[in-house]
């Protein structure tokens, strides 16, 4: 097989033996693998020497044909309360692994095997395109709004206004259920137009460049989903909700990126306002289904719309990692 390996602070495509599937697993041929910024990061930090990188995968069952995606998180090897029941996305100890991001190799070569509980099953229509490659971001947002229910079930909550910020691939994601869900749907990007912006608009949604602060406090909406980890962004979602607000925060701040504010009159505006904040990563087995038939009840030529650079295996290692640029909004590396 051939594979996309951690080699220094880049990647390097190595050749290896054909993997032997263990009792109980499945061989796989890759067929799309997501390229995202936790990716360019883990490559950049260079700490994880020979790491088959990849977790947003894309292939066909050996034999079989069926199309999969495998799932990125398991259960650490001395389970904590949540592992154990299956919920290793809420992992308490951190002990849990991770393919292609902590302690396990990922789905970055032309065969993978996975035991055959761990990945999801998709309908044929979703190899259209490569569009079931968007099944593990897709997860993600299905996560978060998950997140959002039950935390709006302290009481009541019927929410109308959503404010999704970043139009990258997970925000667009987001916006996407939250359509299908019939909100009334805003997304928050920096760029003025261009390609996130007219895939928003086709959605039904409104696109917004406008600094955060003026667009919450134009919205005031009722659910924030925040995916950029942009610290400004982050206290401008925290202080701008509606009353009974919940803000989820899926995106990741970067090293460096400090913010001075007020603690005490965020604190004061998230009590008084009740509003409810909750981070949310990774997801577990029954997102990665709800997010497959989200996408399968989807426009396919609107998901497609969201690969908007492909790279072949053969010149991955050289351009996989390249800088999204502003019409950029989710890479994919082609077997």
């Amino acid at each position: 097989m051939r594979a996309l390996a951690v080699e220094g602070r880049a990647l390097a495509l190595r050749d290896g033996p054909d993997p032997v599937p263990a009792a109980g697993e499945l061989l796989v041929e890759a067929v799309a693998l997501g390229i995202c910024a936790t990716d360019r990061e883990i490559v950049a930090d260079g700490r994880v020497e020979g790491l088959i990188l990849g977790h947003e995968s894309l292939g066909r069952v050996a034999g079989t044909g069926e199309l999969v995606v495998g799932r990125v998180r398991h259960p650490d090897p001395e389970p904590c309360g949540a592992c154990a029941r299956g919920q290793q996305d809420m992992c308490r100890n951190g002990g849990y692994t991770e393919r292609g991001i902590r302690g396990l190799d990922g789905f970055g070569s032309t065969l993978w095997t996975s035991h055959f509980l761990d990945v999801t099953h998709l309908a044929p229509e979703l190899g259209r395109d490569d569009i079931g490659v968007l099944v593990e971001p897709c997860s993600i947002a299905v996560k978060a709004w998950e997140q959002v229910r039950r935390i709006g079930a302290r009481a009541w909550f019927e929410p109308g206004t959503v404010l999704v910020t970043g139009a990258g691939p997970i925000g667009q994601l987001a916006a996407l259920l939250c359509r299908q869900f019939e909100l009334d749907v805003h997304v928050l990007d920096r760029h003025a137009g261009g390609v996130k912006a007219r895939l928003v608009r086709e959605l039904g949604a409104t696109y917004h460049h406008d600094p955060a602060d003026e667009v919450l406090r134009r919205l005031r909406p009722d659910v924030v989903i925040e995916t950029t980890g942009d610290p400004g962004v982050v206290l401008a979602a925290l202080t701008g909700t509606a009353a009974f607000g919940v803000v989820c925060l899926t995106g990741v701040p970067r090293d460096g990126r400090d913010l001075t504010f007020d603690a005490a009159a965020a604190a004061r505006e998230l009590v008084l306002r009740n509003v409810a904040v909750v981070g949310s990563v990774n997801a577990g087995e029954a997102h990665y289904a709800e997010a497959a038939a989200a996408l399968q009840a989807a426009d396919p030529d609107w998901l497609a719309g969201l690969i908007t650079r492909r790279v072949p295996l053969a010149r991955a290692a050289a351009e996989a990692l390249e800088p999204p640029g502003p019409d950029d909004v989710k890479t994919i590396v082609t077997f």
